[in-house]
């Protein structure tokens, strides 16, 4: 049996942040169920959209979803070196600050998080008390603009908006260009700027090893098993970094879980918590509102999507966004037009109400898991989905549009009255690959992990991934999962964290 401090499951992106801090003094084990990164393409920003379903994809599904015409949703999620941040579009944005202050957890509000942003940042934009330099996490601002997308900036302010410098400062609703995790040109997924060489010299790195177990002694986890039949100890503690579905996933077939749904799949129950699995939600987009040009759309330098604009709707954080794409962008309801004829502004809305689950499909722990993110059940979800369309196409017809716009395509003029345009929407939606919650952190009795992270009613064993955010945050969630395991690391090393500060509002 081989003896680690530390073992971490899954080198995504909390996995390897937490590798590379805790490994300075520490024996780390890092298991990941993929292997390196070897596809050409994942290092090419402009690719991702081509990169679903390939063999480093976890290729899972949702089942059925009510209001969203039955549909089964593709969810992707990365079995490879980088996990996710190898799939995803390269965007960073932190979220707004009463998204972490609203969680109530003691710790992690935004002035907690604030310091370890800047740790993980190496801002290449002009120098500001809101970005961080010498960090792992290289971060460009599009600059200069497809001229679309210049144009698109132009229309917002007529519907006041008025601009931003960018997403990470000290305002997030407005128009501005989009911070990728792009250098030299190329795709940084959070492994490449966390496992760097000298970090893979001093772990044991285990890839192509999937776990299938947790090991305890009593109620102490003590280590985990691999399906080749290896067991890697842990004397300090076992850290699920697996991400949002498979971390709860891994609970469920330890026996922790609602009791009752382990005893039907003949699970022993090792501690009652019945929270895991539950609390799922996820961003939704558009696929979307789609206009053909009036002439060729030249592709883009970056990733595609060149912006994101988030706008009020009411609450303290922004609650629509359209993003500014320079190609078509349909879901499978819909026949897209050619890239270069057409391009697509995608409507959604940051803060779901509505609340699914994870559940597990069998005992059997290779089996895929159920997932039913319950899209669109709440009505006020509903709501917000129309509100984001319209001001969608409100931005898609505005003047300093007309230059592009020939016709909108989708959901096209005939599309109208609340009942139509709803139905639209269900056939247009798609995941926003942001899912959170399943192991939702919290002072209270239904949290699966307490402030410290750790599991509930079990010893040594902790969550740091998406899986532990209360709610989820504005715009994409990779950015905050970093910042949430980089303070985690200080936490799981006995560190004391940082100083909570953030810069005084403008």
């Amino acid at each position: 049996m081989t003896v680690f401090d530390h073992v971490i499951v899954g080198a995504g992106t909390a996995g390897s942040v937490l590798a590379a801090r805790l490994s300075t003094d520490r024996r780390v084990a890092l298991v990941e169920a993929g292997a390196a990164p070897s596809d050409t393409d994942i290092a090419d920003p402009l690719r991702w959209p081509m990169l679903q379903g390939r063999a480093f994809d976890w290729r899972y599904a949702t089942v059925p979803q009510s209001a969203t015409a039955w549909r089964l949703h593709a969810w992707p999620r990365g079995k490879v070196r980088g996990g996710s941040s190898v799939l995803n579009a390269v965007a960073h944005v932190r979220g707004h600050r009463s998204d972490f202050d609203r969680w109530g957890v003691p710790g992690w509000s935004f002035d907690d998080l604030f310091p370890y942003f800047l740790r993980s940042e190496h801002w290449t934009g002009a120098s500001s008390p809101w970005h961080g330099t010498g960090g792992p996490v290289h971060l460009v601002q599009v600059g200069p603009c497809h001229p679309l997308v210049a144009a698109y900036h132009t229309a917002a302010p007529s519907l006041g908006l008025a601009p931003i410098v960018d997403h990470n400062g000290p305002a997030l609703a407005g128009p501005t260009a989009n911070t990728l995790t792009i250098k030299d040109g190329r795709r940084q997924s959070t492994a490449d700027a966390y496992l760097t060489t000298a970090v893979m010299a001093r772990i044991g790195l285990f890839e192509d090893a999937l776990v299938v177990g947790l090991a305890f002694e009593d109620r102490r986890c003590v280590g985990v098993r691999l399906a080749n039949g290896t067991t890697l100890r842990a004397e300090r503690s076992v850290i699920l970094a697996a991400g949002a579905i498979a971390t709860p996933c891994l609970l469920m077939h330890a026996g922790i879980g609602e009791a009752d749904t382990l005893r039907a799949l003949r699970i022993a129950v090792r501690a009652d918590v019945s929270a895991v699995g539950r609390d799922l939600h996820d961003h939704l987009l558009s696929g979307g509102n789609v206009y053909r040009a009036r002439r060729r759309v030249a592709p883009s330098r970056w990733q595609h999507s060149e912006s994101l604009l988030y706008a009020p709707r009411g609450g303290a954080a922004p609650d629509l966004v359209v993003a500014c794409v320079v190609v078509p962008v349909v879901t499978e309801a819909f026949a897209a037009p050619a890239v270069g004829e057409a391009y697509t502004l995608m409507a959604g809305f940051s803060h779901p109400r509505s609340r699914g689950a994870v559940r597990l499909a069998s005992a059997d722990p290779t089996a895929a898991p159920l997932i039913d993110p319950a899209y669109l059940t709440d009505p006020a979800d509903r709501a917000a989905f129309l509100d984001a369309l319209d001001l969608a196409q409100a931005l898609g017809h505005a003047a300093p549009m007309d230059d592009w716009r020939a016709e909108e395509i989708l959901p096209g003029p005939a599309c109208t009255g609340r009942v139509g345009r709803l139905r639209f929407m269900e056939h247009a939606a798609y995941t926003h690959h942001h899912p959170v919650g399943m192991c939702r952190m919290g002072t209270d009795r239904g949290a699966v992990v307490g402030p410290d992270l750790a599991v509930r009613g079990v010893e040594g064993l902790f969550v740091c991934d998406a899986s532990v955010f209360p709610s989820i945050t504005t715009g994409p969630i990779n950015a905050a999962i970093i910042a949430v395991a980089e303070r985690a690391s200080d936490l799981f090393a006995r560190r004391a964290p940082a100083t909570p500060w953030s810069p005084p509002a403008p």
